[in-house]
Protein backbone atom coordinates (compact mmCIF):
# COMPACT_ATOMS: atom_id res chain seq x y z
CA UNK A 1 0.00 0.00 0.00
CA UNK A 2 2.88 2.37 0.91
CA UNK A 3 4.74 1.46 -1.94
CA UNK A 4 1.40 2.72 -4.54
CA UNK A 5 1.20 5.80 -2.33
CA UNK A 6 4.78 6.66 -3.06
CA UNK A 7 4.34 5.84 -6.80
CA UNK A 8 1.41 7.63 -7.31
CA UNK A 9 2.61 10.83 -5.69
CA UNK A 10 5.86 10.29 -8.05
CA UNK A 11 3.34 9.94 -10.89
CA UNK A 12 1.69 12.64 -10.03
CA UNK A 13 4.91 15.32 -9.51
CA UNK A 14 6.02 14.02 -12.65
CA UNK A 15 2.61 14.82 -14.75
CA UNK A 16 2.38 18.26 -13.19
CA UNK A 17 6.27 18.88 -14.21
CA UNK A 18 5.31 17.31 -17.52
CA UNK A 19 2.36 20.11 -17.80
CA UNK A 20 4.18 22.63 -16.44
CA UNK A 21 7.21 21.73 -19.35
CA UNK A 22 4.46 21.75 -22.29
CA UNK A 23 2.84 24.91 -21.04
CA UNK A 24 6.40 27.27 -20.96
CA UNK A 25 7.18 25.25 -24.74
CA UNK A 26 3.43 26.95 -25.78
CA UNK A 27 4.55 30.42 -24.56
CA UNK A 28 8.37 30.36 -26.00
CA UNK A 29 6.72 29.13 -29.51
CA UNK A 30 4.00 32.10 -28.95
CA UNK A 31 7.47 34.37 -27.95
CA UNK A 32 9.24 33.72 -31.19
CA UNK A 33 6.15 33.99 -33.38
CA UNK A 34 5.25 37.09 -32.11
CA UNK A 35 1.99 36.91 -30.39
CA UNK A 36 1.38 38.59 -26.80
CA UNK A 37 -0.28 36.82 -24.63
CA UNK A 38 -1.04 39.45 -22.48
CA UNK A 39 -2.71 42.09 -25.18
CA UNK A 40 -6.17 41.70 -26.91
CA UNK A 41 -4.98 44.80 -29.03
CA UNK A 42 -5.34 44.44 -32.71
CA UNK A 43 -1.70 44.13 -34.01
CA UNK A 44 -1.17 43.36 -37.64
CA UNK A 45 2.99 42.93 -38.23
CA UNK A 46 4.09 45.05 -35.55
CA UNK A 47 0.97 47.79 -36.38
CA UNK A 48 -1.44 48.83 -34.05
CA UNK A 49 -5.47 48.85 -35.39
CA UNK A 50 -7.09 48.90 -32.36
CA UNK A 51 -6.25 49.31 -28.64
CA UNK A 52 -7.50 46.80 -25.78
CA UNK A 53 -10.72 44.73 -27.50
CA UNK A 54 -11.73 43.61 -24.18
CA UNK A 55 -11.92 47.39 -22.15
CA UNK A 56 -14.35 50.24 -22.33
CA UNK A 57 -11.76 52.56 -24.00
CA UNK A 58 -12.13 54.64 -26.78
CA UNK A 59 -9.32 56.99 -28.41
CA UNK A 60 -10.25 59.77 -30.70
CA UNK A 61 -6.72 60.19 -32.45
CA UNK A 62 -6.26 63.80 -33.82
CA UNK A 63 -3.91 64.20 -36.83
CA UNK A 64 -2.77 67.85 -37.32
CA UNK A 65 -1.06 68.96 -40.63
CA UNK A 66 -3.92 71.96 -40.91
CA UNK A 67 -7.04 73.49 -39.72
CA UNK A 68 -5.06 75.13 -36.71
CA UNK A 69 -8.50 77.41 -36.76
CA UNK A 70 -10.51 75.24 -35.20
CA UNK A 71 -8.19 73.77 -32.82
CA UNK A 72 -9.23 76.07 -29.51
CA UNK A 73 -13.05 75.00 -30.23
CA UNK A 74 -12.17 71.08 -30.51
CA UNK A 75 -10.52 71.66 -26.79
CA UNK A 76 -13.02 73.17 -25.02
CA UNK A 77 -15.00 70.78 -26.35
CA UNK A 78 -12.88 67.80 -25.01
CA UNK A 79 -12.22 69.94 -21.74
CA UNK A 80 -15.60 70.35 -21.20
CA UNK A 81 -16.56 66.43 -21.18
CA UNK A 82 -13.39 65.78 -19.55
CA UNK A 83 -11.66 63.83 -22.61
CA UNK A 84 -8.10 63.65 -23.39
CA UNK A 85 -6.87 62.25 -25.96
CA UNK A 86 -3.98 61.70 -29.06
CA UNK A 87 -3.24 64.47 -30.98
CA UNK A 88 -0.56 63.51 -33.50
CA UNK A 89 1.16 66.38 -35.05
CA UNK A 90 3.43 66.94 -38.32
CA UNK A 91 6.44 68.65 -37.92
CA UNK A 92 5.76 71.26 -40.69
CA UNK A 93 3.17 72.21 -38.05
CA UNK A 94 4.33 72.10 -35.15
CA UNK A 95 7.07 74.77 -35.95
CA UNK A 96 4.32 77.21 -37.38
CA UNK A 97 2.20 76.17 -34.54
CA UNK A 98 4.42 75.81 -31.33
CA UNK A 99 2.31 77.98 -29.22
CA UNK A 100 -0.85 75.93 -30.23
CA UNK A 101 1.16 72.55 -29.35
CA UNK A 102 2.32 73.73 -26.00
CA UNK A 103 -1.47 74.39 -25.30
CA UNK A 104 -2.94 71.47 -26.66
CA UNK A 105 -0.13 69.48 -24.24
CA UNK A 106 -0.74 71.85 -21.63
CA UNK A 107 -4.19 71.10 -21.41
CA UNK A 108 -2.99 67.42 -20.86
CA UNK A 109 -3.51 65.77 -24.31
CA UNK A 110 -0.96 63.06 -25.52
CA UNK A 111 1.26 64.24 -28.51
CA UNK A 112 2.63 61.75 -31.01
CA UNK A 113 4.53 61.98 -34.45
CA UNK A 114 2.48 62.19 -37.49
CA UNK A 115 5.95 62.39 -39.65
CA UNK A 116 7.98 65.89 -41.03
CA UNK A 117 6.32 66.70 -44.28
CA UNK A 118 3.01 64.32 -44.73
CA UNK A 119 5.03 62.02 -47.37
CA UNK A 120 3.79 58.46 -47.80
CA UNK A 121 6.52 56.70 -45.60
CA UNK A 122 5.75 53.67 -48.21
CA UNK A 123 7.94 55.02 -50.62
CA UNK A 124 10.54 56.30 -48.83
CA UNK A 125 14.25 54.32 -48.03
CA UNK A 126 15.45 53.67 -44.73
CA UNK A 127 16.84 56.95 -44.18
CA UNK A 128 14.60 59.11 -44.98
CA UNK A 129 11.84 57.37 -42.95
CA UNK A 130 14.04 58.24 -40.08
CA UNK A 131 14.61 61.73 -41.39
CA UNK A 132 11.15 62.22 -40.99
CA UNK A 133 10.58 60.79 -38.43
CA UNK A 134 13.32 61.86 -36.03
CA UNK A 135 12.99 65.74 -37.29
CA UNK A 136 9.64 65.76 -35.71
CA UNK A 137 10.54 63.77 -32.55
CA UNK A 138 12.96 66.40 -32.13
CA UNK A 139 11.22 69.35 -33.05
CA UNK A 140 8.78 68.24 -30.47
CA UNK A 141 11.08 67.45 -28.04
CA UNK A 142 12.21 71.16 -28.60
CA UNK A 143 9.01 72.90 -28.32
CA UNK A 144 7.28 71.25 -24.98
CA UNK A 145 10.56 68.43 -23.83
CA UNK A 146 8.53 65.52 -24.49
CA UNK A 147 9.78 62.50 -25.82
CA UNK A 148 7.08 60.98 -28.12
CA UNK A 149 6.86 57.11 -28.56
CA UNK A 150 3.55 56.58 -30.71
CA UNK A 151 3.73 57.49 -35.22
CA UNK A 152 1.24 57.35 -36.67
CA UNK A 153 2.26 57.26 -40.56
CA UNK A 154 0.86 59.95 -42.93
CA UNK A 155 -2.15 58.72 -45.14
CA UNK A 156 -1.71 55.67 -43.49
CA UNK A 157 1.13 54.48 -45.48
CA UNK A 158 3.89 52.56 -44.43
CA UNK A 159 6.02 49.43 -45.46
CA UNK A 160 8.43 46.93 -43.44
CA UNK A 161 11.01 49.64 -43.28
CA UNK A 162 9.07 52.11 -41.90
CA UNK A 163 7.92 49.88 -38.97
CA UNK A 164 11.12 48.72 -38.18
CA UNK A 165 12.59 52.23 -38.25
CA UNK A 166 10.08 53.49 -35.67
CA UNK A 167 10.72 50.51 -33.58
CA UNK A 168 14.38 51.30 -33.65
CA UNK A 169 13.58 54.96 -32.73
CA UNK A 170 11.73 53.92 -29.92
CA UNK A 171 8.24 53.89 -31.32
CA UNK A 172 5.10 52.10 -31.91
CA UNK A 173 2.83 52.40 -35.31
CA UNK A 174 -0.29 53.34 -34.97
CA UNK A 175 -2.93 53.40 -37.86
CA UNK A 176 -6.75 53.16 -37.08
CA UNK A 177 -9.88 50.93 -36.11
CA UNK A 178 -12.56 53.45 -37.84
CA UNK A 179 -11.79 56.65 -40.34
CA UNK A 180 -14.01 59.39 -40.04
CA UNK A 181 -12.78 60.64 -43.57
CA UNK A 182 -13.82 63.88 -42.87
CA UNK A 183 -10.95 65.40 -44.76
CA UNK A 184 -12.81 64.22 -47.84
CA UNK A 185 -16.11 64.06 -46.59
CA UNK A 186 -17.10 67.49 -45.06
CA UNK A 187 -20.54 65.84 -43.55
CA UNK A 188 -21.07 66.27 -39.89
CA UNK A 189 -23.43 63.53 -39.55
CA UNK A 190 -21.78 61.11 -41.98
CA UNK A 191 -18.77 61.83 -39.63
CA UNK A 192 -20.49 61.62 -36.32
CA UNK A 193 -22.29 58.43 -37.81
CA UNK A 194 -18.98 56.65 -38.56
CA UNK A 195 -17.50 57.16 -35.47
CA UNK A 196 -20.13 55.73 -33.56
CA UNK A 197 -21.85 52.93 -35.06
CA UNK A 198 -21.22 49.71 -33.48
CA UNK A 199 -18.71 51.44 -31.51
CA UNK A 200 -16.48 48.62 -29.19
CA UNK A 201 -13.86 49.23 -26.83
CA UNK A 202 -10.61 49.37 -28.05
CA UNK A 203 -11.21 51.70 -31.24
CA UNK A 204 -8.97 54.41 -32.45
CA UNK A 205 -11.36 57.08 -34.04
CA UNK A 206 -9.62 58.72 -36.97
CA UNK A 207 -10.08 62.59 -37.28
CA UNK A 208 -8.46 66.01 -38.62
CA UNK A 209 -9.41 69.07 -37.15
CA UNK A 210 -12.07 70.31 -39.48
CA UNK A 211 -15.32 72.58 -39.58
CA UNK A 212 -17.60 69.74 -39.71
CA UNK A 213 -15.44 67.26 -37.43
CA UNK A 214 -15.89 70.27 -34.55
CA UNK A 215 -19.28 70.28 -35.34
CA UNK A 216 -19.57 66.56 -34.78
CA UNK A 217 -17.58 66.63 -32.07
CA UNK A 218 -19.90 67.20 -29.25
CA UNK A 219 -22.43 64.84 -30.97
CA UNK A 220 -19.56 62.21 -31.15
CA UNK A 221 -18.46 62.32 -27.17
CA UNK A 222 -21.99 62.07 -25.95
CA UNK A 223 -22.79 59.16 -27.39
CA UNK A 224 -19.90 57.09 -26.94
CA UNK A 225 -19.61 58.08 -23.02
CA UNK A 226 -23.82 57.83 -22.99
CA UNK A 227 -22.64 53.89 -24.39
CA UNK A 228 -20.04 53.79 -21.10
CA UNK A 229 -17.13 53.98 -23.17
CA UNK A 230 -14.45 56.04 -21.40
CA UNK A 231 -12.23 58.41 -23.91
CA UNK A 232 -8.88 58.57 -23.74
CA UNK A 233 -5.24 58.52 -24.98
CA UNK A 234 -4.26 55.91 -27.47
CA UNK A 235 -1.38 55.07 -25.31
CA UNK A 236 -3.93 54.38 -22.12
CA UNK A 237 -6.33 52.33 -25.13
CA UNK A 238 -3.19 50.21 -25.72
CA UNK A 239 -2.73 48.76 -21.90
Amino acid sequence: MKKYSFLTVNFRKQFVNLIIFVMLGVVSCFAILGVNLVTTSSVINGVYYSGNENGNKISLMINVYWGTEYLDDMLEILDKYNVKTTFFVGGTWAVKESEMLEKIYNNGHEIGNHGYSHKDQDKLSKEDNKKEILTTHNIVKDIIDVDMNLFAPPSGSYSKTTVSVANELGYQTIMWTRDTIDWRDKDSNLIYSRAVKNAKGGDLILMHPTLKTLEALENIIVELQGQGFELTTVSENLK
